[in-house]
């Protein structure tokens, strides 16, 4: 566990770590909601995601301030990536000597910040805390167990993850339940997802499905990339399928012919309004991604996620999504556009995911500070 010494104990600056797109939608509302309580505060980007497409229009889009500092990490596996993120970030952290370093999600540059503020003392507050798919197959399930041992706060989306952080031990005193900033994100732009506009820009159909994949499990072989396309083909049989396509996956997917069937739209990333429009403006989502889940929920978009779990069980309870496998994924498909009970509406929305996580993370890390 991190020092249990209280914010502020050093100096009282509040450092952001973040490094991937979905760490921005999390931090931009925290980071607002700081700056109005006039917090000391600066954003680390350790660059692991890194062009324009994935890192800087999200910033953009987003009103998040030019990060003061930009490691410049990029990609790499996951030991040499997470090895040249514990390096940067420590000259980074010994340099600044912060009071505090909030880290959010699961990806690699959340458990790298917060196993080296760890060992330097510093305290971490974990936002996105405690969620579980029980699948150690995912290097994120690793990232998360690991990163909520060592923190000192832990700020909870959804109620289950209490449970989950009271059954590895971590102290009740740690513990906050949240909401999900990633939906005051959402909330807070719903007027600027203009759905009609991004298909007059790209020259998309009406009715379209919308897909995005890049998990490992996915997008790492072969033989299940070719499944998964011929999978993709079907339903573009049905309905046009629209895909940003992401980097991790692009050269697989070019392979297997994804593009080939004169139903499927590939796209390039998109920023984040223009990704939210297309979901927004969808008649299913096909996804493998966590935050995806949570935007479709609010949005009330049948959501299929091609995974056989999710860390993000409430967004199946609460929410419109449902887990498929490969084999099911057509048929579960039909039965959504079909209207059939599968596809939930949308209305009865998680806990406290009413667009003001960010003040409620913001107080709590105000109240250690003072």
């Amino acid at each position: 566990m991190a020092a249990s010494a209280p914010l502020g104990t050093r100096d009282t600056g509040i450092v952001h770590v973040v490094g991937a797109r979905p760490n921005f939608v999390k931090a931009a509302p925290v980071v607002s909601a700081l700056r109005e309580r006039g917090a000391h505060q600066s954003v680390v980007h350790t660059g692991q995601h890194y062009d324009d497409r994935m890192s800087a229009v999200f910033f953009r889009d987003l009103g998040l301030p030019t990060p003061d500092v930009d490691l410049g990490v990029g990609s790499g596996s996951h030991a040499s990536q997470t090895a040249a993120l514990m390096v940067g970030l420590e000259e980074e952290f010994t340099r600044r000597e912060p009071g505090s370093v909030v880290v959010y999600g699961d990806v690699n540059s959340t458990v790298a910040a917060a196993l080296v503020a760890a060992k330097l003392g510093v305290p971490v507050a974990h936002v996105e805390a405690g969620l579980r798919s029980f699948d150690n197959s995912m290097p994120e399930e690793i990232n998360r167990r690991v990163t909520d041992q060592l923190s000192d706060l832990c700020f909870a989306t959804s109620p289950e993850a209490i449970g989950h952080l009271a059954d590895e031990g971590v102290s009740t005193d740690r513990v906050h339940l949240v909401g999900n900033p990633m939906i005051d994100t959402l909330l807070r732009n719903l007027d600027r997802f203009d759905a009609d506009a991004l298909r007059t820009r790209f020259g998309l159909p009406e009715s379209y499905v919308a897909a995005t994949l890049h998990r490992p499990a996915n997008v790492d072989d072969a033989d299940n990339v070719a499944r998964l396309t011929g999978r993709l083909h079907a339903i573009a049989d049905q309905i046009p399928v629209v895909m940003p396509v992401h980097p991790r996956g692009k050269a697989a997917f070019d392979r297997a012919g994804l593009g080939d069937h004169p139903g499927v739209h590939l796209l390039d990333p998109l920023g984040y309004l223009d990704f939210v429009a297309l979901t927004r403006g969808a008649s299913a989502v096909i996804t493998d991604s966590g935050g995806v889940q949570e935007e479709t929920t609010i949005l009330g978009v049948p959501c299929l996620t091609l995974r056989p779990n999710t860390e993000r069980p409430v967004t199946i309870t609460h929410g419109t999504n449902q887990l498929v496998t490969e084999d099911d994924l057509v048929q579960a498909l039909t039965k959504v556009l079909d209207g059939r009970p599968e596809s939930r509406s949308g209305d009865d929305v998680p806990p406290l995911w009413d667009g003001r996580s960010g003040e409620r993370i913001a107080a709590v890390l105000s109240g250690w500070v003072r």
